[in-house]
Formats: C-alpha cells, structure tokens, sequence
C-alpha cells in the first residue's frame, strides 16, 4: 500500500534542501477508473508500475517492477509518446520525512507538487513552510489525468 499526501508549493525555499535530483520521463498505458498502468524511465532505469483505486482513502494499492531501459523506452515511445509527462524529481528530508517535489517540463511547464510517503492515514507531520495548498485526491493533479491535458 502507498499511502501519500500531494501539496502545491508557495515558494522556492525548498531548493536550498534538496540533495538528490532525477530526471523522469512516464507515461501510461492504462488509465482506466480502477487501475492505472505507468511506464517511468528515472535516469535511465526502467519501471512498470500498476496502481490501483484509493476508495477514498490515501492509501491505494501499488506495485513497481525496475524492468530493463531498453524496454521502458520502448514502451514508452510505443504507448506514451504523445502524452507522456518530463519532470525533474528533487528529494528534500524535512522533519523525518523525505519529500519528492516535481518540476514539470513541457505542457506542464511551471507546475510544481510536493508528495510525501507516510506509514499510516493518520500519521501526523509537520509541513514545511514552503508547502502550500494540499491537493490530495484532487483528481486534476493526478499524474495520469496530466498525461491528457
């Protein structure tokens, strides 16, 4: 089970915080209502990922496989071409936490998300000031539903 909360962000102090950077490019090849098959290349590893529906909750079943780059490319030139989604990946610990802020490139250029990964629903965190509006479960911030604007 991945159990996340996603965050738009108010301002750029972050940056200073950040110690590792990836560069990611996805797509997906199923997005259907239930179930959301993505395919990432994350600085040149491949990976399958299956995510299934949240039932209104934040924790939603998930399943990540690295398979080889040379397939996750060819997938994703195959499938995801068109609607796939680049973003650069920078990873900041706050307060015993580690959090992945997204930089999104291209159509999405200017868009900016923090998520953070907890070990239960309820788990209490103290949220940096840069975290801005909390935009978990909100459907026009998921990856998938990027992918088709």
């Amino acid at each position: 089970m991945e159990i996340e909360r996603k965050f738009l962000l108010k301002n750029e102090s972050w940056r200073s915080l950040s110690t590792k950077k990836i560069a990611i490019k996805q797509g997906y090849i199923s997005t259907n209502p239930e179930s959301t098959v993505r395919i990432r290349i994350a600085n040149s590893k491949g990976f399958i990922t299956i995510k299934g529906k949240g039932n209104g909750s934040i924790a939603h079943p998930e399943y990540e496989y690295e398979i080889p780059s040379k397939d996750a490319e060819e997938m994703f030139q195959l499938f995801c071409k068109k609607t796939g989604i680049e973003k650069t990946r920078y990873i900041v610990e706050y307060k015993n936490h580690v959090w992945e802020i997204d930089e999104f490139a291209g159509r999405h250029k200017g868009l900016i998300m923090a998520e953070v990964e907890l070990t239960a629903e309820d788990e209490d965190i103290e949220l940096p000031d840069w975290i801005g509006e909390e935009v978990t479960g909100n459907p026009k911030y998921y990856n998938s539903n990027l992918s088709k604007m």
